[in-house]
């Protein structure tokens, strides 16, 4: 039974100082703001000074993998080259061992229960007071975590005693260095924290459970297991992120093999050359030394190493366009034409997304024959709404950055009308946002028990069914839209909008509603009624000219 106990006292200790990692991580991300981003940025003229800069952030987040992540965040904005995330990357793997030796030397040689129990009482009752107040919030994360790092270093160091008064761990000191290797990259892919497998190995070699080499074994397979999260990650990502993610897996894979190979030797340095006698103190120094390494041997090669990573992973556009992808040095009259087809692919995705927010029939969209192979490619319609959206947004995107290139090729009436192409982009998406919005307030009147709401529900889906029906037939059935057309579309909307709500306060006052229940029937129709003119403003724009599309704006549509 106290077997069992210490155990689950050193389970809760993990846990615990896991959490406590992530509290300080975020506390310290919120408090600094922009600060590290603008610090990131300042080091990357060279791979010298990147080199610094991940040495620098991540010694002070003490957190390689967030550093990692705001790396490839950077990069796929265009902020850093591949050649300088991987030298913040070298960096920040060293940079990530200072925290060890606070852990080593404090940790382990005081007791730091006294400064930890105080911290983790401010903490919660400063948060219990200023909980409104973001930066007393974020200070008090920050002592909640620090304490909560101490009392989890208490559990583990406990529980590790206890289980070396009760359990013989002789037999296991003999076994081979690759066994503890192996243990500390299954650890590390566990727990997706090296800072915890080295404060197990640090707690094991304080207990006399394991010697210096286990431990150095166990730190080494940790290199490894802390990237295979973000190796899977990359996996269907972007050329530039898997170059990368699998440079940095590359670097520590290299880097474990090395120093493995080279262990004794590395071990013989620190406590001979370098006088080192504590077994804690040993430990954290090899990592240090181990990483410092990685920076000498990579860095004068990181030319080659990103020509290597080049070959390995092509550059791809990744673009999701339909048309405007096949653009590749066309003239300006071709890029308007396929800018005008992704046009109206862009409002028939605005459509179908919208549709399906209601559960609404698109079995005319779904079986529109010039996008059925582009639907299968893209499996537009197997995704979730989140998935839509995203994938509407980075349409979008593609959409304005073309248009951004040829309006001041264009002249005359290709001018005017890829200015009304991208106005259809805009308020298509607009429409979407809207009805976007209003997801909750669908949700809520779709499953509501009261029959009010439920039927007000289903007069907006039929008639909303019945707008995008009309709206397909104009824009994709070679059915007449014209202006008046179009004008009794809106008219329709206007009508409908005013009805509905009418109707809908008349049914309430025969039946209890809540509060609630008004203001989200409320929401929805004027939500509703603002995504319905955006879309038909996306398809006046695509089918008017100019002309008729001014005449078209002088309609007082925004009346609500």
């Amino acid at each position: 039974m106290e077997i069992l106990l210490s155990i689950l006292k050193l389970l809760a200790g993990v846990g615990l100082f896991l959490f406590a990692m992530y509290l300080l991580e975020q506390s310290l991300k919120e408090l600094s703001g922009r600060n590290f981003k603008l610090l990131l940025k300042k080091f990357t003229k060279n791979k010298v000074g990147s080199v610094f800069g991940g040495i620098i952030v991540t010694g002070i987040l003490q957190s390689s993998s967030m550093v990692s992540l705001l790396v490839l965040a950077f990069v796929s904005a265009g902020v850093f080259t591949v050649k300088n995330a991987l030298a913040i990357i070298l960096g920040a793997n060293f940079g990530a061992t200072f925290g060890n030796w606070f852990v080593a030397t404090i940790g382990f040689k005081f007791n730091l229960e006294i400064v930890a129990y105080p911290a983790v009482c401010v903490a919660g009752i400063l948060l219990v007071l200023y909980n409104n107040q973001k930066t007393i919030k974020n200070i008090s994360y920050l002592l909640f975590g620090f304490g909560l790092l101490f009392i989890a270093l208490s559990f583990m160091k406990t529980a590790m005693d206890e289980q070396v008064k009760t359990f013989s761990f002789n037999n296991y000191k003999d076994l081979e260095s690759i066994t503890f290797l192996l243990i500390g990259f299954v650890l590390t892919l566990v727990v997706q924290s090296s800072s915890v497998t080295m404060a197990l190995a640090l707690t094991a070699i304080n207990a006399g459970a394991i010697n210096v080499i286990a431990g150095a074994s166990i730190v080494l397979g940790s290199e490894t297991g802390t990237t295979i999260k973000m190796l899977l990650g990359a996996i269907g990502g972007s050329a530039l992120k898997k170059r990368i993610v699998f440079g940095n897996f590359l670097f520590n894979v290299c880097l474990t093999i090395i120093a493995f190979t080279f262990l004794k030797a590395i071990l013989y340095f620190i406590t001979n050359i370098l006088s080192i006698n504590d077994s804690l103190i040993i430990l954290v120094a090899f990592s240090s030394v181990v990483n410092f390494i990685s920076i000498i041997i990579f860095l004068p090669f990181l030319d080659y190493f990103v020509s290597l990573l080049q070959i390995l992973f092509k550059d791809s556009t990744n673009a999701i366009t339909a048309f405007i992808s096949n653009i590749n040095g066309s003239d300006s009259d071709i890029a308007l034409e396929l800018f005008k087809k992704e046009t109206a692919y862009f409002i028939y995705s605005c459509m179908v997304f919208n549709l399906s927010l209601f559960n609404a029939d698109t079995k005319a969209f779904y079986q529109n024959a010039d996008y059925k192979k582009i639907n299968e490619k893209s499996k537009f319609f197997e995704k979730f709404s989140d998935e839509k959206y995203e994938f509407l947004k980075k349409l979008q995107g593609e959409l304005q950055i073309l248009y951004v290139d040829l309006r001041f090729k264009l002249q005359g009436e290709n001018n005017l009308l890829i200015n009304r192409l991208i106005s259809a982009v805009r308020s298509a998406m607009y429409s979407v946002k809207s009805m976007k919005d209003i997801a909750s307030n669908i949700s809520n009147l779709q499953n509501s028990s009261k029959d009010i709401k439920f039927e007000y529900f289903m007069e907006h889906k039929k008639e909303v069914q019945k707008l995008y029906d009309v709206l397909n037939s104009y824009m994709y059935q070679k059915v007449n839209g014209d202006f008046e057309a179009l004008k009794n579309v809106f008219n329709d909307i206007e009508s409908n909008y005013t009805l509905s709500l009418n109707n809908f306060y008349t049914k309430a006052q025969k039946v209890s509603l809540l509060d609630l229940d008004i203001t989200t029937a409320i929401n929805f129709n004027r939500e509703l009624f603002t995504s319905n003119k955006a879309l038909l403003m996306a398809v006046k724009d695509f089918l008017l000219d100019e002309k008729q599309a001014e005449q078209f704006n002088e309609i007082p549509i925004y009346k609500s």
